[in-house]
């Protein structure tokens, strides 16, 4: 489940903070991100280094073949991004806080220097993780909290793969790379929705062109299972949202509009189970996600990583798969203002 709600951008801070965001928080997030720089090591000098474990070595060297293809096949930035290697020990490297009303989808959001408004607060420290998401709730807020694979600093910094990129196999760790390396080639400010599509549509194209190049058929098979799998979950998801809103929308007591929150969540959990045995032959890898607790916040964390993603699928088919054509389209439609934005997304007709 991680995977499935893997959050791509930390909020790493400049110094300058203003507003309501404390100077802790800055303090807590470049403080964990200058530990991180500074424990850097040198991707081709590890894999040329007998003493680094085997089971490292082959990973880094699939790395560094898939950070060779996201340059010369997808166009992606040619940096020092992913490049150097990071064991950050422990299993997640950040903590993302998301929060909603009680009675609304609309998640809260915090603005910061250089990175616009975004849905969640990034954290290094767990401890400060949960004390902010305690707070939250003791506002009446829907709260989630989630573990974190990787982030980007959108190319302000060299980002390193981290040892939490490398836990699975080599087709994860080439979307991780890829959707990274997207965030860097384009980003809006203050538009997580428009801004993680994109990136999960060059994560998705790119992961398939990859394992086509390879020629690892049984990992194309398998991948487009999961991607299956996971349109299958979001469709759950935007129906439960739906529903939701309509609830939200009408003319209950506080007492009725929980009952009827609790009872469409239950519904949810229903149409997963039913989903699970009949259609995906009881494979269990979302149990997790439906076990836990589900609110606003969740759901609302949920839609960020989907909902615009088959508008940017035909926007990359309109400009012939052609991965430049395709961020110089983005590009000028993410240079509209942002109500005009999510419209010229779905109606283009055009790659130019």
């Amino acid at each position: 489940m991680k995977r499935v709600f893997l959050l791509l951008a930390a909020v790493i801070m400049a110094s300058g903070a203003t507003g309501c965001t404390s100077i802790s928080y800055y303090a807590q997030s470049l403080g964990g991100h200058v530990e991180i720089m500074a424990a850097r090591k040198n991707v081709a000098k590890l894999i040329r280094d007998p003493s680094t474990p085997a089971p490292l070595r082959a990973k880094l060297t699939s790395a560094s073949a898939i950070r060779r293809f996201a340059t010369e096949e997808l166009a992606l930035p040619d940096n020092n991004s992913y490049r150097s290697y990071v064991d950050v020990g422990r299993d997640d490297v950040t903590l993302a806080v998301f929060a909603a009303p009680q009675y609304s989808l609309a998640p809260i959001t915090w603005c910061f220097p250089v990175f616009g408004c975004v849905p969640y607060k990034g954290y290094f420290s767990r401890k400060d993780a949960l004390e902010n998401a305690a707070t939250l709730q003791r506002q009446g807020l829907d709260v989630y909290v989630t573990g974190i694979t990787a982030y980007s600093t959108l190319g302000w910094f060299s980002d390193p793969l981290l040892s939490t990129m490398l836990r699975q196999n080599d087709t994860y760790l080439a979307s991780l790379v890829f959707h990274e390396l997207a965030h860097q080639k384009v980003y809006v400010n203050g538009d997580s929705a428009f801004n993680e599509a994109f990136a999960v549509t060059v994560e998705t194209t790119g992961t398939r062109k990859w394992l086509r190049a390879t020629g690892n058929r049984a990992g194309l098979r398998s991948y487009e299972v999961d991607r299956k799998r996971k349109a299958d979950f979001l469709g759950l998801i935007s129906k439960t949202r739906d529903e939701l809103k309509q609830v939200y929308g009408s003319p209950r007591s506080p007492a009725q509009m929980a009952a009827a929150k609790a009872a469409t969540i239950d519904t949810l959990r229903m149409r997963y189970r039913q989903m699970r045995d009949k259609h995906w032959a009881g494979y269990r890898g979302y149990d997790a996600w439906f076990d836990s607790p589900i609110n606003n916040a969740k759901l609302a964390a949920t839609a960020v990583y989907g909902e615009e993603v088959p508008a940017f699928l035909h926007l990359f088919d309109l400009c012939a798969r052609d991965y430049p054509r395709f961020y110089a389209a983005v590009r000028r439609i993410g240079n509209l203002p942002a109500p005009s934005r999510a419209e010229a997304l779905k109606a283009a007709a055009t790659c130019d």
